[in-house]
């Protein structure tokens, strides 16, 4: 037990070890392919072997003969008994604001069209390879410029052109153009996000049970949002919400594409129903880049307009997002947050872009860490170290030149974007330091080698409400906790916000303890049950855990607090004000002897026994938090490369994060976040991308094509942070889940440029693989031979 758990009262800020990690570590972890029901039945999905055409053939006889078969779901009787699933994120003019959950045309390899059920995995596989599908094949694009064009196929109705979304961003573009023509000098570059798959360690997975007798369903799932699955659960089959329960036990990861409802999980479930025995499904790795929604993939047309003195006059760029066969749960809007968080820590006259959402006949783009994020990172940054190559400047004085100065904060954005509090200025010069220190004399081996960086600013903790509405975001930007102190002096925290990795187990019960003056190991934390847990529209995505669902808790246990003192004070005829917690008991300031166990208090709670008059009984706090506005953290992270002229091959021989995220609950946390961040940064940087043929499959199936990050990759990180609070929040937390993974393309590939400014222009396009460098060095006349 580490000493902070032994001090209530201290517990904020301190490196509490995860109170979950023993029955993770150990394999008494309950995850989906954990649960076993009486009588389960194990499914296989049908999907759509093609990209796109029309399903004009299905039979499954044979395959209801094979050993182990059960039951066949066929796509009409699907089609027949489902609603679509909304889009939850709509834009405005939005050409397609829902699916269905059985397609009529099929749009991507992998969509979903049915399901088998048999006694085992192994009979359900064997089946499905009886099943006889025919298809009428369409002509189908994958190439999202392609898409726009006169020869392409139009793949929805509502969407002439596949333009789902076309939208103005920031300032009028007459404004922009303006501001960019009276410059002295403009940047102009194309810059390409690669397609990325969010590859947590657990897949998807349902294990789904339907009751005949009350009518009612239950959805085991590994998912970020169980009351948000639930009600579209509900809706897609046309159930009342409350005769449907989500449960997310142990979830292995979740990075964004675990934030919705997906079709083949409501399959699954009517599936159950059908069967009237429970029904699992495990996702495979196969399915999973091909049925589980994709991340990044945009392309940005972009300048950056300034004088001669290196002062930022414009930013400007026009995106074409990659939406693959329709819009997902959130449509466009990684490419309307790329646009909105364009400008990052500078300051311009004027500022904007376009966002068009593409349809193609790829698996849907969604929600993936970062969340449009990082892709503005990359176009910014990347042309603010161009524009220091023009003018003969230092990159680091030309972003301290730009950057919006600690006491102009708050400050409001083109695209509205309501800074909070912050020292940018700070963090950069931080780590310019740092990066420099430590680093060994370079070797004479013939590699050349440069420093990058990358500063950003980064939007967490969705919300509030009002401003979802706004944009046209149908979720509520709100949570809910209960703190309760049982009559046995133990504290119950009830959150709606649901953990898959973060330790929210953890550091929202130091927030508890902190106020009630209780060790951690008296908190509990009770959450991913729609049955028990508050209802939160928006569950655990955007960064928003600890800004909005632990400023409920602060708030809530801080009136809690403010009761047991109180009723203490009642109890031993001390004013409240004189009062303290430590170790569960309540005692005068300085005078220990005069003290009260809580348990005694709450026991005095609950019974009703001897209360002040006014009081009501029990002990228990609600509090709804939906914020005051955004919190902002931002960093700038700084990387040292060494570039192999002969194999283009870029290692990193130092990283730097210089981090803010407000008030710090649990720093250890806070570093492994940041640490793992980083690492999905690198691959996304240097290794990750998913890639289609021109008939729309795809060729990738396994992690021996699509390559994740490894120690090879990875270097030790050296990760500083300050603390400024922000000012909407309870307890001045602001959000830091996504924040690794922003920088980390942008700082890399400036170091490239910064270590051969021969191929600068030619850094535009991610990942930055050994045969991609390569190509831009032999381009440029400096590859060498082995």
């Amino acid at each position: 037990m580490s000493d902070a758990m032994s001090r209530p009262g201290t517990l904020v800020g301190q490196r509490v070890l995860r109170v979950n990690d023993g029955k993770l570590l150990t394999g008494a972890g309950t995850f989906v392919d954990d649960l076993h029901l009486p009588g389960t039945l194990h499914a296989v999905v049908l999907r759509s072997p093609i990209a796109h055409g029309r399903l004009v053939a299905f039979d499954a006889a044979e395959a209801l003969t094979m050993p182990g078969v059960v039951d066949v779901l066929a796509p009409e009787e699907a089609r027949d008994a489902t609603r679509p699933l909304r889009c939850v994120w709509l834009m405005p003019g939005q050409g397609q604001v829902d699916y269905p959950v059985v397609p009529r045309v099929v749009r991507h390899v992998g969509q979903a069209l049915g399901v088998l059920l048999a006694t085992s995995v192994a009979a359900a596989e064997d089946g499905a390879e009886r099943v006889r599908m025919e298809f009428e094949e369409l002509p189908c694009v994958v190439d999202v410029e392609a898409a726009l064009g006169d020869a392409a196929p139009q793949l929805d109705p509502g969407c002439p052109g596949n333009v789902a979304v076309d939208l103005p961003r920031g300032d009028p573009p007459d404004a922009v153009e303006a501001a960019i023509a009276r410059a002295d000098h403009v940047v102009a570059m194309r810059f390409a996000i690669q397609r990325l798959a969010g590859s947590p360690l657990e897949a998807r997975g349902v294990v789904a049970s339907w009751s005949p007798a009350t009518g009612e369903l239950t959805m085991w799932s590994s998912t970020q949002v169980p009351h948000h699955a639930r009600d579209h659960l509900a809706g897609a089959l046309g159930l009342a919400l409350d005769r449907v329960r989500v449960v997310a036990p142990d979830v292995g990861g979740g990075f964004g594409p675990k934030d919705h409802l997906y079709a083949d999980e409501v399959l699954v479930c009517l599936a159950a129903m059908r069967a009237r025995v429970p029904v699992k499904w495990i996702e495979d790795r196969r399915e999973a880049f091909t049925a589980t929604v994709h991340g990044r993939e945009q392309i940005h047309e972009a300048r950056l307009a300034f004088d001669d003195d290196g002062r930022f006059v414009a930013l400007h760029s026009d995106v074409l997002a990659d939406l693959g066969a329709h819009p997902s749960n959130v449509g466009a809007g990684p490419a309307f947050v790329a646009t909105g968080m364009l400008e990052g820590p500078y300051r311009f006259d004027s500022s904007g872009g376009r966002v068009r959402g593409v349809l193609t006949n790829k698996t849907p783009a969604g929600a993936y860490r970062g969340f449009g994020m990082q892709q503005a990172a990359w176009v910014r940054e990347r042309l603010v170290d161009e524009a220091a190559r023009t003018l003969g400047a230092d990159p680091a004085e030309l972003r301290r030149r730009n950057m919006i100065r600690a006491d102009e904060l708050p400050y409001t954005t083109h695209t509205h974007q309501n800074y909070d509090s912050g020292d940018y200025a700070a963090a950069l010069e931080r780590a310019t330091e740092l990066v420099g220190e430590g680093l060994p004399a370079a070797p004479d081996d013939g590699r050349r080698r440069g420093v990058g960086l990358c500063s950003y600013v980064e939007f967490t903790g969705l919300g509030p409400s009002a401003v979802q509405e706004i944009v046209g975001f149908a979720l509520g930007g709100y949570e809910t906790a209960v703190v309760r102190v049982e009559p046995d002096g133990r504290a119950t925290v009830l959150t709606g916000v649901s953990p898959h990795g973060q330790g929210l187990e953890t550091s929202l019960a130091q927030l508890a303890a902190d106020a009630l003056g209780l060790p951690i190991t008296d908190v509990r934390v009770v959450h991913g049950d729609t049955a028990t847990a508050p209802y939160s529209a928006a569950g655990t995505i955007a960064s928003r855990s600890m800004t909005v669902g632990g400023g409920a808790v602060v708030r809530a246990a801080g009136r809690l607090r403010v009761k047991i003192l109180d009723l203490a004070g009642h109890l031993l005829e001390a004013a409240p004000g004189d009062l303290e917690i430590i170790q569960g008991v309540v005692q005068v300031r300085g005078s220990p002897t005069a003290a009260v166990p809580l348990r005694t208090v709450a026991e005095k709670a609950w019974l009703a026994w001897g209360l002040p008059p006014g009081m009501a009984p029990g002990l228990e706090e609600k509090d709804l938090h939906d914020p005051q506005d955004i919190s902002y953290s931002y960093a700038t992270h700084a990387a040292a490369v060494a570039v192999d002229l002969a194999t283009g091959r870029i290692e990193i021989e130092r990283y730097v994060v210089v981090h803010d995220c407000g008030v710090i609950v649990n720093p250890m946390i806070v570093d492994g976040q940041t640490h793992g961040g980083v690492a999905q940064g690198i691959g996304n940087a240097l290794l990750e991308t998913l890639v289609y043929d021109d008939v729309g499959q795809p060729r990738i199936a396994t992690f021996h094509d699509y390559v994740l990050p490894g120690t090879g990759e990875v270097p030790d990180m050296v990760v500083e942070h300050t603390q400024t609070p922000s000012p909407f929040i309870p307890g001045g937390m602001k959000g830091m889940g996504e924040g690794g993974t922003i920088a980390p393309a942008a700082a890399i590939g400036n170091a490239l440029a910064n270590a051969v400014p021969e191929i600068a222009h030619l850094v535009t396009e991610t990942p930055m693989t050994p045969a991609r460098v390569w190509g831009w060095l032999d381009a440029a006349g400096v590859a060498t031979d082995w």
